[in-house]
């Protein structure tokens, strides 16, 4: 007998406030839907020597190919948009880890605050200013990684190195309980030129061992460095990356 399986079943409207939900069966010899989860087998036996952990990008993808996902093991997952993150979050198991990874507006934090795992793209004390205070009324704490600016793109969010070290200078910072600061995360330049990719993700990890040492010596959940996406994650693990961010690889083409 396997083990439980999640199916997303569809339910007509006219009769229930809900557009899908989720059952558990316990079945054999299943086979729904048609997304080939072979990459993502090879990727987790290739990621894990590294210690490193695997972020699904989904966004934009239906809620069936993450069950697929799901049912093969993976259990977090990035979206880049507040509100399909929150309808796909109210769907789908309980206990997928979503982290948001898209640039995130103080206006929209409240819609994610009660369930959001982490969030990868805090670039200002005022947004992270916004996610204490729903931490706050939510009664938890919000993990959060720095956004970075390393890539030789003015098209891509994030603090350079001094607008990162005033921030945690600054005595507001000091003041915010309720998120804890796991880590930083950055984007490389889309390029092919891998040696540029390589330079771009080893100062990000010179800058996250300098806070690590410096700022956040005492402070054990300090370990995240979120950096690598489809076409550059093997190089990002051979700078230490802790997450990778990986979607196309594994959904295909948006």
């Amino acid at each position: 007998m396997q083990g439980s399986i999640y199916l997303l079943t569809p339910i007509n409207q006219s009769k229930s406030n809900f557009p899908l939900y989720l059952r558990t069966r316990t079945l054999e010899h299943l086979n729904i839907f048609t997304m080939d989860t072979t990459k993502y087998q090879e990727i987790v036996n290739e990621i894990e020597p590294y210690s490193a952990h695997l972020v699904a990008v989904s966004k934009t993808k239906p809620t069936q190919d993450i069950v697929t996902l799901y049912n093969a093991g993976q259990k977090i997952f990035g979206e880049s948009k507040v509100q399909e993150l929150a309808i796909k979050a109210a769907e789908l198991p309980k206990d997928i880890q979503w982290h948001m990874i898209g640039h995130l507006q103080t206006n929209k934090v409240k819609v994610i605050a009660p369930f959001i795992s982490l969030i990868h793209s805090v670039d200002s004390l005022k947004l992270l200013t916004e996610i204490n205070k729903q931490a706050l009324q939510n009664n938890r704490i919000i993990n959060c990684l720095f956004q970075v600016f390393i890539a030789d793109e003015e098209t891509k969010f994030g603090l350079d190195r001094d607008e990162l070290l005033q921030l945690l200078s600054s005595p507001d910072f000091t003041r915010l309980q309720n998120v804890h600061i796991c880590g930083l995360m950055g984007m490389a330049t889309n390029t092919d030129d891998k040696q540029k990719i390589a330079n771009e993700f080893d100062m990000l990890r010179n800058l996250f061992l300098e806070l690590k040492r410096t700022r956040f010596d005492s402070v054990p959940y300090f370990t995240e460095l979120s950096m690598g996406m489809s076409a550059d994650y093997k190089i990002a693990l051979k700078y230490g990356a802790t997450l990778i961010r990986l979607g196309t690889i594994l959904f295909g083409g948006r």
